[in-house]
C-alpha cells in the first residue's frame, strides 16, 4: 500500500482514527476529515503524511472545497472511507423532524455527497469505497428509528455504488460494526445494557476499534480485489444470534 492514498471522514476519533492510523502504518497518505476542527487538529498534529481538513460532510459546498483540496494535494485517491456519523436514540414519537434530518444529513447525505465529489479523481480501476453502516441498519430495534433507517439506506447506497462504479473498476462495500468499545458507547450504554450485549453476542464481548479498522483496510486492499457490493458485519456474531436486547426495549 506504500504510496497510495486514502480519505477518512469522521477521522478525529473512534473507528475513523483507528482506520487512519492503520492506513498510515501501511504507508498510505491520508486525508483526515472531521467536523470537529479542534479535535482534528489535536490528533493530527503529531502525524506524518496526513492532510487534515475540517468539513461538514452534509454541506455540499464544504464537501466540494474538501474534494478540491484533496485532489490538489494527492492528485488521485485510492480509498474512500465514509465513516462520519451521528447517533440519535429515542422513541419514534419523540423523534422530531429536525432530529430525523440531522441524522440523515450526516449518515446518508454525507456519504452520497463525499463519494460523488471524489469519484472523478479516484484511481480507475483499483480504488475502493467503504461505507460504515451498523447492525442497527440490518435489524430493527427500539429507539433507533432515525439512526437505523439511515444506516439501512447506506447499505443500499453502497450496492448502488458497486453496480454503477464497478463499470470503471471502483469497488464499494459496507462494514457494519456491532457494539464497539468507543467513548460514545461507554457514555450511553448502562451496565445493564452492556451485560445484555455480552449475553447476546456469541463472542461474549464488545469489539474494539482496531478490529473494525482491520476489516475496513482489508476491503481497501488488493486482497479484496474481487469483492464489491457486499456487507460485512464485524459484530462478534451478534447479527447471527437472533432477536434484539430486552434491556433496550424501554
Amino acid at each position: 500500500m506504500a504510496g497510495k492514498t486514502a480519505l477518512v471522514t469522521g477521522a478525529a476519533r473512534g473507528i475513523g482514527l483507528a482506520t487512519t492510523l492503520k492506513f498510515l502504518n501501511e504507508g498510505r497518505r491520508v486525508a483526515m476529515v472531521d467536523i470537529d476542527g479542534e479535535e482534528l487538529r489535536k490528533v493530527s498534529s503529531g502525524l506524518k503524511n496526513v492532510l487534515a481538513i475540517e468539513t461538514d460532510v452534509s454541506n455540499p459546498d464544504q464537501v466540494d472545497l474538501m474534494a478540491s483540496e484533496i485532489k490538489a494535494e494527492f492528485r488521485t485517491l485510492d480509498a474512500l472511507i465514509n465513516n462520519a456519523g451521528v447517533a440519535d436514540f429515542g422513541p419514534i414519537k419523540e423523534t422530531t423532524f429536525a432530529r430525523w434530518r440531522r441524522v440523515m444529513e450526516t449518515n446518508l447525505d454525507g456519504p452520497f455527497l463525499v463519494s460523488q465529489a471524489c469519484i472523478p479523481f479516484m484511481a480507475q480501476p483499483g480504488a475502493a469505497i467503504v461505507n460504515i453502516a451498523s447492525i442497527s441498519g440490518l435489524r430493527a430495534s427500539t429507539l433507533r428509528v432515525a439512526y437505523g433507517t439511515s444506516k439501512a439506506g447506506l447499505v443500499h447506497l453502497t450496492q448502488q455504488q458497486a453496480v454503477e462504479y464497478g463499470e470503471i473498476g471502483i469497488r464499494a462495500n459496507t462494514v457494519s460494526p456491532g457494539p464497539v468499545d468507543t467513548k460514545l458507547a461507554l457514555a450511553v450504554h448502562t451496565p445493564a445494557i452492556r451485560k445484555a450485549y455480552h449475553d447476546a453476542i456469541p463472542l461474549n464481548r464488545y469489539g474494539i476499534e482496531q478490529e473494525i479498522a482491520n476489516a475496513i483496510c482489508f476491503l481497501c486492499s488488493d486482497e479484496a480485489s474481487f469483492i464489491t457490493g457486499q456487507m460485512i458485519s464485524v459484530d462478534g456474531g451478534f447479527q447471527a444470534a437472533g432477536v434484539g436486547l430486552p434491556a433496550l426495549r424501554t
